[in-house]
């Protein structure tokens, strides 16, 4: 069996796109590629000290910058584009946080109008430490420190949207974008339905780690050298972004109110264990009420985004997609050994 090809990308600063939909694709792969990338920080390396509010040192709407197009060979509507994690490590030694004025959960926003000051615009820096696995949070007021175990992952991936739409990088829905899930890490496949010829496929916004929710809006901040592999599924493609771990089955759900990004993301597992284990449709709801999880992804941006997820252990010897998760596995873990 041969090798699968192996590309590298490393944008400089006028490739990065802020979009979904807009742009030719930087390059063009086969499935089964496997894709050494890097990426910005959402801030595009602007803020680096306390004194870089983003309101000062960025310019809207030229935020959260994502690698890509990435266009693959033979994708088309209706098909599933099949991205694996193999790796996602920061490529810098220190990451940012911020609060805005109206932005986050917890404070007043263009559409939640309030009538007391805006919270303040202020910025953390976090040291971060591959070697020891490690970011160190450091309060801005007091001398109260802490080590957060580093738990690397990419808020931002997604293909470009249906009906030739434009959406900002900032934005999560059907097409994937802003998701803001911790569960987009290394040993994750993450499944998307395929609207446009080539998929275009663009990965971006590397966070340190994450809360659940992401709830001042933003998560420690970072660069990031990953390596994905980039196959595809004729036909099949879900109607929100699917992921799947060693662990579990991942629906997501992007809306507001919050209410209905829980709604659409349950609603996608139900079915998508419905059709895995042949179920009546009743029965699949039963299981997973009884059996199923729903952190929240992120309550802070344009869309809320949940996530429904159910343990693959109770599907016995049943494979989502044909076991695709469990191959580009594989294939992650070859390239790895041979590196």
């Amino acid at each position: 069996m041969s090798e699968p090809d192996l590309v590298t990308l490393h944008p400089g600063p006028d490739d990065y796109v802020h979009t979904f939909g807009t742009r030719p694709p930087l390059t063009t792969v086969r499935p089964g590629t496997i894709v050494e990338l890097t990426t910005e920080d959402c801030f595009g390396g602007a803020v680096r000290g306390f004194g870089d509010l983003p309101s000062q040192v960025c310019v809207f709407p030229y935020l959260n910058p994502v690698t890509g197009p990435i266009a693959v060979a033979g994708a088309e509507p209706g098909d599933t584009l099949a991205v694996h994690f193999v790796e996602i490590t920061p490529a810098r030694d220190w990451g940012v946080s911020s609060t805005f004025p109206h932005f986050g959960a917890l404070t007043a926003t263009h559409t939640t109008a309030m009538l007391h000051p805006p919270l303040e615009e202020r910025v953390w820096l976090y040291e971060i430490d591959v070697a020891t696995g490690v970011c160190r949070f450091r309060a801005r007021t007091g001398d109260f420190t802490v080590d957060l175990p580093l738990d690397p992952m990419h808020g931002t991936v997604g293909v470009a949207p249906a009906a030739g739409e434009t959406l900002m990088s900032i934005t999560p829905g059907a097409h994937g974008g802003n998701l803001d899930t911790p569960e987009m890490r290394a040993g994750t496949t993450a499944y998307f339905r395929v609207n446009v010829e080539g998929a275009l496929l663009a990965i971006g916004d590397g966070h340190a780690r994450q809360g659940e929710g992401e709830v001042c809006g933003t998560a420690v901040e970072t660069a990031m050298r990953t390596v994905v592999v980039v196959d595809l599924i004729k036909g099949g493609g879900p109607a929100w972004p699917r992921l799947e771990s060693d662990g579990h089955l991942i629906s997501t759900g992007s809306a507001r109110p919050l209410e209905d990004a829980f709604r659409i993301s349950q609603h996608d597992l139900v079915g998508w264990t419905r059709d895995l284990l042949g179920l009546d449709e009743l029965d699949a709801y039963q299981l997973v009420s009884q059996a199923g999880l729903a952190p929240a992804a992120n309550v802070c941006d344009t869309n809320y985004t949940m996530v429904a997820k159910l343990p693959k252990r109770l599907l016995g010897p049943v494979r989502a997609y044909d076991g695709m998760h469990e191959h580009l596995r594989a294939v992650g873990a070859a390239y790895l050994h041979r590196r």
